[in-house]
């Protein structure tokens, strides 16, 4: 994780930009380096700039711009001893050292010998590219017990307990030649009683699995892998010990921030992670639980940007993918949701079944149909939907047989059509039409005569009172006009 971190972007500008097709050729012969491995739909990330770590150093045999020491180093008096130490060793011309975040408190002689150790690996793999044909593997990392060793051993660590005499000869060779002070710390574990056992690791890996981890002041958190981010939402829960209710949410964010951070490294969270905290009204409740959640990332060996809580309590912080989290190399999607861990209802899945049925009958291309559903499935449509069923038959004329099949799972279910029918089902007799054109023309054909004159009448002395109004209206103007007169 060290050896991207130094190695900088070239400050001068290209003069143009290429296209991958002008640089790499077909069945042109490289040798590349898996950056970061595929994941889900994304390909995995190749590059030409190699580079190999070790307990103190990362050796990047062909980038001779970088180099240096890690910035995770931020001691002014460790970077100046280091910088002394780098100056010394003599690296060939385009390569590039970087001492490592764990080389910080080393003597010369341990990096110096650890650098040693890279340039022999480098030339072994030299060696055996030229000599191989491609497509071949050159080389790969060391197995589980050779990293845990050279990335999380450290002085703190008294003992290391290995079960089994190969894995056990394996730790203590590794440890001899990283770090031979420390052999008589690796020690074979001969008891009859399993490893893990002994220590709980089962159950305390079974926990990881679990979406929700308890805190110890009664809060929870609730963490939500998607594929666009990592949820994690801080919940106050059973922590009601505290005065007023401002520190109650800053005790259980300070203890949650200890343990997102936690959770972060044991499940190897990676991508965006939003962290919903406890809504606080004091500014300064805020700055402390970032504080504490920076100092408990600081032993984290993944690169992790850190920003400030937003006014809606939410913390971003992006964390580095070194390898496949822990859910998804240990995990697979359900068969049955999907990876959704929601199936349909029993109402639903039963209405999609009745609107397939119903088109089915419309379309009057299957004499019989036979339905295979789950159980509960099954026991629904019979007992709840029975009489709509029974209406879809007499409709049209098509017969359904239902049958519950114990190896099928919500929302799974199986449409077989049959062109012949094993049993006769009645064709139902015609409806009453809530809107039928025939019935009207027949009630139009029987209007009689008389009430076509009594219309007409009706019409005649409806115009009568508007006659009779003008002329009362011409009378009254002309007794006004005779009495303006007069």
């Amino acid at each position: 994780e060290d050896d991207s971190d130094d190695v900088r972007p070239v400050r001068k500008p290209r003069p143009r930009r290429y296209k991958i097709q002008e640089v790499i050729k077909v069945r042109q012969i490289m040798l590349i380096q898996v950056v970061k491995e595929e994941r889900g739909n994304k390909g995995a990330a190749l590059t030409t700039y190699l580079s190999l770590a070790g307990r103190y150093c990362v050796l990047m045999p062909n980038t001779a711009r970088g180099g240096g020491i890690s910035r995770k180093i931020t001691n002014v008096v460790d970077r100046k001893k280091l910088k002394e130490i780098a100056t010394t060793i003599v690296v060939p011309d385009g390569a590039g050292l970087i001492v490592r975040t764990a080389g910080a408190k080393r003597t010369k002689t341990e990096i110096k010998r650890d650098y040693e150790y890279l340039q022999r690996m480098w030339e072994q793999i030299r060696a055996l590219t030229l000599k191989s044909s491609a497509p071949a593997a050159i080389y790969e990392e060391g197995d589980l017990i050779k990293r845990s060793i050279r990335d999380l051993y450290n002085r703190d660590i008294d003992e290391i307990l290995v079960e089994g005499t190969e894995g056990y000869r394996n730790a203590k060779d590794t440890m001899k030649m990283i770090m031979p002070s420390h052999a008589k710390n690796v020690k074979h574990y001969v008891d009859t009683v399993p490893l893990f056992a002994r220590f709980q690791v089962e159950s305390f890996m079974d926990g990881m699995f679990n979406p929700t981890v308890q805190l110890k002041s009664g809060g929870y958190l609730v963490i939500g892998i998607t594929e666009a981010l990592v949820a994690i939402d801080v919940n106050s829960g059973r922590a009601t010990k505290e005065g007023s209710i401002e520190q109650t949410a800053l005790t259980t964010n300070l203890e949650a921030a200890e343990e997102v951070a936690r959770q972060v490294r044991l499940r190897d969270l990676a991508g965006l992670i939003v962290i919903d905290f406890i809504d606080m009204e004091e500014r300064r409740n805020n700055t402390a639980v970032e504080k504490r959640m920076k100092d408990k990332l600081q032993t984290d060996r993944a690169r992790i940007q850190v920003g400030r809580i937003s006014g809606f309590g939410l913390m971003e912080m992006s964390r580095q993918r070194l390898r496949p989290g822990m859910l998804e190399a240990s995990t697979q999607p359900c068969s049955h949701c999907h990876g959704t861990g929601l199936i349909r209802s029993q109402d639903s899945l039963g209405l999609t079944i009745l609107r397939e049925l119903e088109e089915e009958g419309v379309r009057a291309r299957s004499k019989e149909v036979l339905i295979k559903a789950p159980i509960s499935i099954a026991n629904f449509l019979i007992n709840q939907k029975r009489e709509h069923i029974g209406q879809i038959e007499q409709r049209h004329g098509m017969a359904v047989r239902i049958e519950a099949d114990p190896f099928l799972i919500s929302p799974d279910y199986v449409v077989e059509k049959f062109k012949t029918a094993t049993r006769i089902v009645p064709v139902a007799s015609a409806t009453v039409s809530s809107v039928d054109i025939s019935l009207m023309e027949e009630i139009d054909e029987q209007v009689p005569e008389d009430d076509v004159a009594d219309t007409v009448e009706t019409i005649a002395e409806d115009e009568l009172p508007k006659k009779r109004r003008r002329r009362r209206r011409r009378r009254r103007g002309g007794s006004d006009a005779e009495n303006n007169e007069g």
